[in-house]
């Protein structure tokens, strides 16, 4: 058994070291430096949250050197930043594939000082964009048949964001969990697989306290939207909304308590160009119901810019469709 053990830890020790070089210390912040990952041999992607500044951003190497960095562009959806080096970097060994397995061996890394740290644990769960929606459409259920007195204000929208899913969840496209121990300064770090390949970027950005890893394929999405352009599109209607309920006879027949009233209408906005008037109650966008604000933010990071979208609305108790092409924020 002993063997058996050394011949583990020796292993895990090995994994730890064959990724070391690539995990870098980013200084962007007041506090404790945080952690960056080599994404290629001059671009690093790291924790948005953890970038503080604009400018004066530098990252330490395994071997000591201090390099100054340029911030590209930001991902705040995904707590991602994406920053570039005038130096060469050993890239890390990313996965083939994008997923883990619940209940594999992981490693989170981290640099927050010279020397490379580790934490150890297994992959709890992974969380799709379809579970999120589930898990949303069922929590939204519970609330609106009863549960009100007991989520006062905002208090279930704390619960949503993470048990099983949530806003996060929907707004990155899916996350791994783990309980590997996140210390101060692992975020932006890489969540190691068995195989030595990194399958995710490690983030304490999200609310909840979970330790969560944003996979590889929203990675490679945001790293290239941003090198294309610099920035992640945001769709953009010009509204002002609140959460109503709907009319009895509306609710029925849409299967659904609530909507988005518009409360205020920019000029020239697609919104405005699209017909919609203050007072409409918007239920749906793309296809997808809407009940609260969050909902319309999270499907706005989606849709295309520029696309024509369907609408769905309730307007002196009748139920409407039509459509607006998503403008830019």
């Amino acid at each position: 058994m002993a063997n058996v053990l050394e011949q583990l830890s020796q292993e895990m020790a090995d994994l730890v070291e064959g990724a070391a070089e690539s995990v870098l210390r980013v200084e962007a912040r007041r506090r404790l430096p945080a952690t960056g990952i080599a994404w290629s041999d001059n671009l690093i992607v790291a924790a948005h949250h953890a970038v503080e500044f604009e400018d004066d951003i530098s990252v330490g190497t395994a071997d000591g050197q201090r390099l100054s960095a340029a911030l590209l562009g930001r991902d705040p959806r995904l707590d991602l930043a994406l920053l570039k080096v005038d130096a060469s970097l050993k890239p890390a060994n990313w996965a083939e594939h994008d997923e883990l397995r619940a209940g594999q061996l992981a490693l989170a890394l981290g640099r927050p000082r010279q020397k490379i740290r580790a934490s150890m644990g297994i992959v709890t769960g992974l969380v799709g964009a379809a579970d999120a929606k589930r898990q949303i459409k069922r929590m939204k259920a519970q609330f609106w048949k009863g549960e009100k007195k007991q989520w006062k204000g905002r208090k279930w929208r704390k619960r949503l964001a993470w048990e099983g899913g949530g806003w996060p969840l929907a707004l990155a496209g899916g996350v791994i969990l783990s309980d590997v121990t996140m210390y101060p300064g692992f975020s932006g770090g890489p969540l190691l697989g068995v195989d030595g390949s990194v399958y995710g970027m490690n983030t304490s950005g999200f609310p909840g306290g979970a330790s969560t890893a944003i996979p590889l394929g929203s990675i490679r999405k945001s790293v290239a939207a941003l090198l294309a352009t610099g920035k992640i599109q945001t769709g953009y209607l010009g509204i002002g909304v609140q959460t109503a309920q709907l009319p009895d006879g509306v609710a029925a027949a849409l299967g659904q308590e609530a909507g988005l009233l518009i409360v205020s209408i920019e000029a020239g906005s697609p919104a405005a160009a699209a017909g919609l008037l203050v007072g409409d109650i918007l239920t749906a966008l793309g296809g997808e119901a809407i009940e609260h604000v969050d909902e319309l933010q999270v499907l706005l990071t989606r849709l295309d810019v520029g696309g024509e979208t369907a609408t769905q609305f309730a307007r002196g108790g009748e139920v409407q469709a039509g459509s607006v092409v998503i403008g830019e924020r």
